[in-house]
């Protein structure tokens, strides 16, 4: 299965901030969409880092609630692990796990076009075990084998 399989199904919405918003923003922004994390877009709408719950705690803990009026861009990973609707599942899930990450912007030519997470990658898996369960038991049983739909 590929990625761009997987944003078919999801959606391509991501939730963006700028690294200039506040970290309350952020806080704001990641309750109003019910996300773990958040894409950090400059001025020119590219992708300058993404930051989650888990940068959020692990800063105020070493800085105290005074990091809440900071920006953005103070807290969060410059480094981001990206693919593209090309890649496959399978790839996604050994960077994820190799890098200990669990939201994965997607990009078409530079661009954010999506974004998936550990919990899509989980969900997909869960899918196609369903089907391959399907398949089997209509094997056994002699039925017909249906191909997986999506």
């Amino acid at each position: 299965m590929r990625i761009a399989d997987l944003l078919r199904n999801k959606g391509s919405m991501v939730a963006t901030i700028s690294p200039a918003d506040t970290v309350t923003e952020l806080l704001a922004r990641l309750a109003q969409h019910n996300v773990g994390a958040l894409v950090v877009v400059d001025a020119s709408d590219e992708v300058a880092g993404i930051v989650s719950e888990r940068d959020v705690v692990r800063r105020l803990h070493e800085h105290g609630a005074g990091l809440l009026g900071s920006p953005v861009s103070d807290i969060m990973t410059t480094v981001v692990a990206t693919c593209t609707p090309q890649d496959s599942v399978d790839q996604l899930s050994a960077v994820m796990t190799q890098r200990r990450i669990r939201h994965v912007p997607v990009l078409v030519d530079g661009r954010l076009s999506g974004i998936v997470s550990i919990g899509d990658v989980v969900k997909s898996r869960m899918d196609e075990l369903q089907q391959n369960q399907r398949q089997l038991e209509a094997y056994i049983s002699g039925g017909p084998i249906h191909p997986a739909s999506g």
